[in-house]
This record gives C-alpha cells, structure tokens and sequence, in this order.
C-alpha cells in the first residue's frame, strides 16, 4: 500500500474528525498530513489531485467561500477552478484523502474508509 495523504486545515472540524479516525485505523506512518494552507498545492499538483476526485475540479472549489464569491465567476471552466484554489488555497476543499491514484473528499469524513477498503 502507498502512503496515503490527508489534506489537512486543522480550523476545519470535518479534517479533524477525519484525521482522528485515520489516527484510530492505521499506523501513523501509512499516512501523511498535509497541511495545505501552510504548504499550498501547485496548479500542476491541483490539476492531477482534480483528475483523481471525483467531480473533478468542480468538486474541489468551495463556493460558499467570501473569496470564490468576490471572484464573481459565472459558470467558470475547470482551470479558472484551479486557478483560483493555486491564488487562494482557501478555496480548496476539505479534508481530502489520496492514495496518489484515487483521491476522496472527506465529507462525511466516513467517506474516506473507501481508500482503506481499496488497499
């Protein structure tokens, strides 16, 4: 098994739940945090991490966010998406679990536990 990687906001209470349930169900070096609003994804980290979730970069953006709305955007394309996560890492949803093939974003946080099965 690959080490998996939780994108991580620590202020967020569904990353955290989802980080607590990882902590309970595997050893600590089968997973990595990542704490993205520290260390923020690239547009070419963003553009394959969207190819992994499912719904793509659509899924990704969080559009109730003040700074998605201040951008004014009317049915955005895909790389305004990520054009906007890389700018703002903000507007990047969370927690999201990925196992470098399939990524899963952890909303319930239980939605996770599909990549453990996988393994």
């Amino acid at each position: 098994m690959s080490i998996l990687k939780l994108y991580h906001n620590p202020r967020c209470s569904k990353s955290r739940e989802t980080l607590a349930l990882l902590t309970a169900r595997l050893e600590g070096d089968a997973f990595e945090t990542v704490r993205y609003l520290e260390d923020p994804l690239d547009r070419e980290q963003l553009e394959a991490l969207a190819a992994r979730v499912e719904g793509g970069a659509r899924a990704l953006t969080r559009e109730n966010e003040a700074e998605w709305k201040a951008l004014g955007l009317v049915d955005p394309s895909d790389a305004q998406r990520l054009d906007a996560i890389a700018a703002t890492p903000k507007l990047m949803q969370r927690p999201i679990l990925d196992d470098g093939t399939r990524a899963v974003i952890g909303r319930p946080p239980e939605d996770v536990l599909v990549l453990l099965s996988d393994a």
